[in-house]
């Protein structure tokens, strides 16, 4: 058995962490890529100074799923993994924009659903084809996908294996912009700066408020909405924005 190799560069620039998955030829998620992508995501959530994350692959590729070279080993399940991975991506503190580029497939599909902002570049094609070995997504994208696109559109999606361009993917608003190939990353930084300049704080508990009482009854929902309120309402960021409205000028927020 060839063995698999691979990792996630960690980077930062300025307020954003860059996390890049490096695996060729179409970055595989191996046991090593899973790993040091999760230490990454923890460095960037223990970097006070980092306020947002990018998620993209080195090469043409983003992902195009679980290393094939570790199929039926024992790493193909150890920890992290992928089901942890995209949890934890999720889950984040901090913004989490996925950059992607030609090919996200499978796995490499599961974890930019995940991620709380997609981008894609034109010729990227979209799929989660684990049917036609007899499988189905099971790191969540029978959840997340159908969440984002639609009962409708997620079943056939799946049922198929079929792929999805960009544009439809952009129709059906599976990411959420479709930007030149050379933009793509530049593109997903560009986000991160401008939510990393915004009340972070809120933007958090937005983030939470939206994936965690999605589903729930409208009253437990309202309930979680209302202790968030009460929470902001108590924030350096919040007395920082009515004190910018008052003497009408930009707000300069800290994340307190």
């Amino acid at each position: 058995m060839e063995k698999a190799t691979g990792t996630a560069r960690y980077e930062t620039r300025g307020e954003v962490a860059l996390i890049t998955l490096d695996n060729p030829p179409v970055n595989g998620m191996s046991h090593a890529v899973r790993t040091a992508a999760l230490e990454g995501l923890d460095r960037a959530l223990a970097d006070a100074n980092v306020k947002a994350i990018v998620l993209t692959g080195a090469g043409k590729a983003f992902s195009g799923g679980a290393d094939i070279r570790e199929f039926n080993t024992p790493k193909m399940m150890a920890e992290p993994t992928l089901r942890t991975l995209i949890t934890a991506f999720e889950q984040s503190a901090k913004p989490v924009i996925a950059a992607m580029h030609t090919v996200a497939m499978g796995g490499g599909l599961e974890l930019p659903l995940g991620c709380h902002f997609r981008v894609a570049a034109p010729a990227t094609q979209v799929a989660l084809p684990e049917v036609k070995i007899g499988l189905l997504p099971g790191a969540g994208g029978t959840q997340r996908l159908t969440r984002l696109v639609g009962t409708q559109r997620a079943f056939w999606m799946m049922a198929t294996g079929m792929k999805v361009t960009a544009a439809q993917a952009l129709e059906w608003g599976l990411v959420n912009e479709v930007v030149p190939a050379d933009d793509v990353v530049a593109r997903a930084h560009e986000i991160a700066e401008q939510l990393a300049s915004g009340a972070t704080r809120a933007i958090g508990l937005i983030k939470r408020l939206v994936y965690e009482c999605w589903g729930r009854e409208l009253p437990s929902g309202l309930l979680r909405e209302g202790d968030a309120v009460y929470e902001l309402l108590k924030s350096d960021d919040l007395r920082e924005g009515f004190d910018a409205f008052r003497e009408k000028r930009p707000p300069n927020f800290t994340g307190g």
